[in-house]
């Protein structure tokens, strides 16, 4: 009687350890990944999707366009909608503030004066009118967010408006 309880007890571990190393992953249960296989001198070079191809950047040269540094052509940038005034940035921007809350049909959703710029929404358009530091005083201009000038009705009345304005002051 006590053989059996033994022999049972050590088939029970045996067939424990063998269960364990089966779902833990032994090599000996799993095939190789291919992947990984090997050491690293014997798998292909893998180049990367854009260092295969060559440059085309200076391939069509746009003409009126500038040439940067690197090579790469750029387009010259498009005059802001705008005016020039004297004074300082900050009481340009000011003066600009007080010229805007007397224009009707004006809304400003926002200012920041750090960027020197009013968030606007003017007959139907939204745009920025932005305060720059300029040589001899500041420029006041009518740019979209990404700085580019705007142009329509409501952009050029504004600008137009504000230059009488600000003239007189």
């Amino acid at each position: 009687m006590r053989s059996n309880v033994s022999l049972r007890r050590t088939a029970g571990i045996v067939l424990i350890v063998v269960a364990v190393s089966a779902v833990s992953g032994c090599s000996w249960f799993h095939k190789p990944n291919k992947l990984y296989a090997g050491d690293a001198q014997s798998r292909p070079l893998e180049v990367p999707p854009d260092l295969d191809l060559p440059r085309t950047d200076a391939a069509v040269q746009v003409p009126g366009a500038a040439v940067t540094a690197s090579g790469s052509p750029t387009t010259a940038p498009t005059p802001a909608l705008g005016f020039q005034v004297t004074g300082s940035r900050d009481e340009a921007f000011n003066r600009v503030g007080d010229a805007l809350a007397q224009v009707e049909g004006l809304t400003i959703a926002s200012r920041a004066q750090l960027l020197g710029a009013y968030d606007v929404s003017y007959m139907g358009s939204n745009f920025l009118v932005r305060v720059s530091a300029v040589e001899g005083g500041a420029y006041v201009s009518a740019v979209d967010p990404r700085g580019t000038a705007v142009t329509g009705e409501g952009p050029t009345k504004l600008i137009g408006a504000l230059k009488t304005a600000l003239s007189g002051q």
